[in-house]
């Protein structure tokens, strides 16, 4: 199963993290050391108390170890010093698997605290993100909360194998920042996010809900699923983003995007690679004042069919070998 590392298994060891004695102290040192124990170990889950737990340097994931809270109430939270720290890649990540396989996040809340924190006042703002799975195998972020963030909320770069559901994203920052996307999968393939909650729009700085990006690679085999999005002010629903590589075999199924400037689009950035077996069926796009969905470049059968649109705009597919709209209802 994509996403599912050997840590569910019965009779896998527990590391359990304290709760902190004093709420103000930085708990890095300790769940780092939980999280190496665990993967010394073979594997292990590192449990986490509710309450907050402070942050002054990004959290490294390892290889078959599963991070767990205890719900929405374990807070892991960037402390006033954590942007003196540097993630793997020189940006500033709460969490990252930095090419660990087998790994789940679940179940907690991931405070970037952009709110307070000035995430423009280093260079490396967008070299790494909140919850950042990066050059990673077969990995599960499942039941997780992002709050303020000044990055990408949720992004998965570089990996392959990977499931992204139930989770809830929110950007409520409004004149601070920009490009703060929601779910970004760049340059990843053979992956699915399903039955997530994307709110990019909730404050003005919020960027793309959904996003399939190449850089230096593709995105394909990708399953979007069941999830309900608001794009915010500077993007769309769900965007289709591409350099020089290729998006191919995008499933966009039985989804809700709302109250986005446009749905489901393709941009292009210093490059223009193909888009190919793209389909888009049975999602409702409702309160979009663009197109809902406006997919053009060199492109070969993309499927837009079954799909309503409530007060939301028309449907645009440039031209491409088997090409086929069909089936789609626009009402009031």
């Amino acid at each position: 199963m994509i996403g599912r590392p050997a840590t569910g298994s019965p009779g896998i060891s527990l590391v359990a993290v304290p709760r902190p004695k004093d709420p103000a102290a930085d708990s890095s040192v300790v769940v780092q050391q939980a999280v190496d124990r665990a993967a010394r170990s073979g594997g292990a889950v590192v449990c986490l108390p509710e309450g907050r737990l402070n942050l002054s340097r990004p959290l490294v994931l390892r290889d078959n170890v599963e991070l767990r809270g205890a719900g929405a109430a374990t807070v892991l939270k960037a402390s006033a010093g954590f942007l003196r720290s540097q993630g793997p890649y020189g940006g500033h990540p709460l969490i990252t698997t930095d090419g660990a396989a087998n790994v789940t996040i679940r179940d907690l809340t991931a405070d970037h605290s952009g709110d307070v924190l000035d995430g423009n006042s280093t260079g490396g703002r967008l070299y790494e993100y909140l919850i950042d799975v990066r050059n990673s195998v077969n990995v599960r972020v499942e039941g997780v909360r992002t709050r303020n963030p000044f990055t990408y909320s949720i992004a998965v770069v570089g990996s392959n194998r990977f499931c992204i559901q139930h989770n809830d994203t929110t950007v409520a920052t409004s004149g601070k920042y920009d490009q703060l996307d929601g779910i970004h999968v760049l340059d990843s393939n053979d992956g699915l996010v399903a039955a997530n909650r994307v709110d990019q729009g909730a404050g003005s700085d919020g960027d793309d809900g959904l996003v399939a990006h190449t850089m230096g690679g593709t995105v394909h085999d990708v399953t979007y699923k069941g999830n309900t999005v608001r794009g915010g002010r500077h993007g769309a629903a769900m965007q289709l983003a591409l350099g020089d590589g290729g998006i191919h075999d995008i499933t966009v199924v039985g989804n809700r995007f709302w109250g986005s400037p446009v749905g489901v689009h393709t941009g292009y950035y210093e490059g223009d690679g193909p888009v190919g077996r793209i389909l888009v069926r049975g999602n409702t796009f409702v309160d979009i004042p663009g197109c809902s969905v406006d997919v053009f470049g060199r492109l070969s059968d993309i499927t837009v069919t079954d799909n309503v649109h409530y007060r939301s705009g028309a449907i645009r597919v440039g031209a491409g070998k088997g090409n086929r709209i069909s089936g789609n209802a626009f009402r009031s």
